[in-house]
């Protein structure tokens, strides 16, 4: 059209709709082609050389001649190099599309130039090359193919986004280290007794590290909080700390994070502590590590003596008891007997508004919430 040409028999359009797609690559970005692919009516089959045969749709060799279209997202590895050849052309349909924006080497260049040149493959799409820029141009030159060079990561909105995946690669890589990774689970558990604790909460989450040692560990122990949070409530199969950056705002959360270099002067707390609170509610727990153990340090002030362990498996029970019913704290462990639970811990934490909290750890989780809120003020159980 810029030169004043109108070729209109010369180009002809395809339509997706009611066409195939296979994907050779079912990793994050080979699914998010599936959905959106899917809108346009094209049925998507797929492949994945790294995940287990039970995710992926079909073999490999069932794929080939199924596709009207093929998209690659594979890694380049030694069992996805030259997984396009002479021999997977032949088994395609005729007329099949091809397109690769995943690694140079997936597809075999001189393969598909050959496919192309005897009409096997209708048209190629390529944004990448085995080499880079390509010396032989006869592939790029054809003209039934479209090539890029290289763009994929191009856009000023993909850079940004690269560069904050890199930031939060190299935060993780100290979140498991011996030292922090105690930590990881001490803040998961925050976010789950928060959740406990206040349902579904919205607004400002405050987490608070204080001590040498965790003077940078704010980045990796925010994320694990909200890890703990939105574990149980999230849609999404699974949360985690490179994840759940995205899912935040989506859950109504904001997350803040400040740092304390001296213990509080009052409160008879260790060097090192994690605090996390709900801003606008009444209550602040506080724990840390011993050892290798994250502990239950405190709540809004009030420290419990001895800590409380939160060992994985280990269920808390934490409740308050009417003033006017003082049996039912021998009644509840008779019911954690009946129920087949072993009481492991037992301990009561005085607050400073004379409210009196009761906390059993116990060896499973809790058959019936709804049967202990009968008896209790108030009750919530929770994993760690």
């Amino acid at each position: 059209p810029k030169e004043g040409k109108r070729e209109t028999k010369k180009y002809k359009e395809n339509e997706l709709n009611g066409k195939t797609l296979g994907i050779l690559g079912l990793g994050r970005i080979g699914r998010e082609v599936a959905t959106r692919m899917q809108s346009f009516g094209m049925k998507t089959i797929g492949y994945d050389p790294i995940i287990s045969p039970e995710v992926s749709q079909l073999p490999l060799e069932e794929i080939w001649p199924l596709c009207d279209f093929i998209t690659v997202h594979t890694p380049l590895l030694p069992s996805t190099r030259g997984l396009s050849n002479n021999s997977t052309c032949a088994q395609c349909k005729k007329g099949v599309h091809v397109v690769n924006c995943a690694c140079g080497g997936i597809v075999d260049e001189g393969a598909l130039l050959r496919a192309l040149q005897s009409g096997q493959c209708a048209e190629a799409a390529l944004d990448v090359f085995t080499e880079e820029p390509p010396r032989d141009r006869n592939l790029m030159d054809h003209e039934n193919v479209i090539s890029c060079p290289h763009l994929g990561v191009s856009t000023k909105k993909a850079k940004s986004r690269c560069g904050e995946e890199i930031a939060v690669q190299f935060a993780l890589t100290s979140a498991f280290s011996p030292h922090t990774k105690p930590w990881i689970g001490l803040a998961e558990a925050r976010g789950t007794l928060m959740r406990a604790w206040a349902g579904s909460p919205k607004g400002t989450i405050q987490v608070i590290t204080q001590g040498t040692s965790l003077k940078n560990a704010g980045n990796c122990l925010s994320p694990a909080v909200i890890v703990g949070l939105l574990k149980e409530a999230s849609k999404q199969a699974d949360v985690n700390l490179v994840n759940v950056k995205l899912l935040v705002k989506e859950a109504g959360l904001n997350v803040t994070t400040s740092h304390s270099p001296a213990p509080p002067g009052e409160q008879g707390f260790g060097e090192c502590l994690l605090a996390v609170a709900l801003a606008g509610a009444p209550y602040q727990a506080v724990g840390l590590v011993q050892g290798t153990t994250p502990v239950l340090q405190g709540l809004s002030g009030a420290v419990f003596r001895p800590k409380v362990p939160l060992r994985s498996g280990l269920s808390l029970l934490l409740f308050q008891i009417q003033a006017s019913d003082p049996a039912m704290l021998p009644t509840m462990t008779g019911l954690l007997a009946e129920a087949g639970m072993r009481l492991l811990s037992y301990q009561t934490l005085l607050m400073s508004d004379g409210e009196t909290w009761h906390v059993m750890g116990i060896s499973s989780f809790l058959p019936s919430l709804e049967a202990w809120k009968q008896h209790v003020t108030e009750a919530f159980h929770f994993y760690f």
